[in-house]
């Protein structure tokens, strides 16, 4: 099943281009994204279409900052009645576990995952896609989205301890230390960002619980999914708790509230099975990793559940038909 996201996801990308003087109508041609149907920002398009022409233009204007951009040009929660809820919710903690549980309207291809580690929390963030994908400029865009979500709740009292992505540092950072105003660490095992745990019970001066019963009211007939969503359910939990070693059918079953034999039984319902969709995960993971030269193998292999590097390199040839090394050498010759 392909993963759909909204044509919001894309706001504020035909201003960014314009700005630059890019005419993204080839672009748009090369991934097979059809503009008038960007213009309903409720129309469904392939969320790999979405990440493959933020990467084209990137890398045709040339903006290696393009998904950081279009994140500054965006509207402070614009999430249709979705930014009414989450801006008038109690704390940050409370908008963030909306974003968790409205996921099927505000971005069916993001999953976002809380952890605490004492006194400090991490935001992490995935985008899901069924097919490997450079995600550079998605990923820029979906933190620096969720770091204006977290300044327009909070305003002065937003003081992240730290932005992190995983793909390299770019030449010139000094866009993405104006937008985040805190340290950014690239080469990261994880796209997100890490903050004070007080600061998700920091109270939003702007909280209306009536607006928010308004807003959900709105909402909740909107936030369905259909028969299959288990299958992308569970592939958005695995993506999120396999760097983290967290991702046997039971843990994945507990982060769903669900018991192991419901989830099996309902994913065979869908045609699919638990194995596969690790396995699946884990193959995209693993492009996404080794594209990355600053990755070592063996950092690799323990991101991807593995504690021994033999046993992941037995797996990668399985998969890929060569070692991890001839892999990475491959593509390098392709850049």
């Amino acid at each position: 099943m392909e993963t759909m996201v909204r044509a919001r996801s894309l706001n504020g990308y035909f201003q960014v281009v314009r700005r630059l003087g890019f005419n993204p109508q080839e672009a748009l041609r090369q991934v097979g994204l059809d503009p008038a149907k960007l213009a309903d920002t409720e129309q469904l398009v392939p969320v790999v279409a979405t990440c493959q022409l933020m990467e084209v233009t990137a890398a045709s204007a040339p903006c290696p900052t393009l998904g950081l951009q279009m994140a500054e040009a965006r509207q402070e929660l614009d999430f249709g009645v979705l930014g009414l809820l989450l801006g008038h919710k109690r704390t940050l903690r409370e908008a963030l576990q909306a974003i968790i549980q409205y996921r099927h309207l505000m971005n069916e291809a993001l999953a976002v995952y809380l952890e605490s580690d004492g006194d400090m929390v991490v935001i992490r963030e995935e985008i899901i896609t069924e097919a490997p994908v450079p995600l550079r400029q998605a990923n820029e865009l979906a933190v620096g989205v969720l770091a204006r979500i977290c300044s327009a709740l909070l305003g002065t009292h937003w003081k992240p301890r730290g932005i992190h992505f995983t793909h390299a540092a770019p030449m010139d950072v000094s866009l993405h230390r104006r937008v985040f105003g805190c340290p950014i660490v690239f080469d990261s095992d994880f796209n997100g960002i890490v903050c004070v745990a007080a600061d998700l019970e920091t109270p939003n001066p702007a909280a209306d619980p009536a607006l928010v019963r308004y807003a959900e009211s709105l909402a909740e007939p909107l936030n369905v999914s259909g028969p299959a969503a288990v299958v992308q359910e569970v592939r958005r939990a695995v993506y999120l708790l396999l760097p983290l070693e967290r991702a046997s059918v039971e843990q994945v079953a507990e982060h769903l509230h669900l018991s192991a034999r419901t989830l099996q039984r309902q994913l065979e319902s869908a045609g699919a099975t638990f194995s596969e969709l690790v396995e699946e995960v884990r193959h995209n993971l693993a492009v996404r990793y080794m594209a990355n030269p600053s990755y070592r193998i063996g950092r690799v292999a323990a991101l991807l559940g593995y504690t021994r590097q033999a046993s992941f390199t037995r797996w990668f040839v399985a998969h890929f038909g060569m070692t991890p090394r001839a892999w990475r050498d491959a593509h390098a010759q392709t850049q």
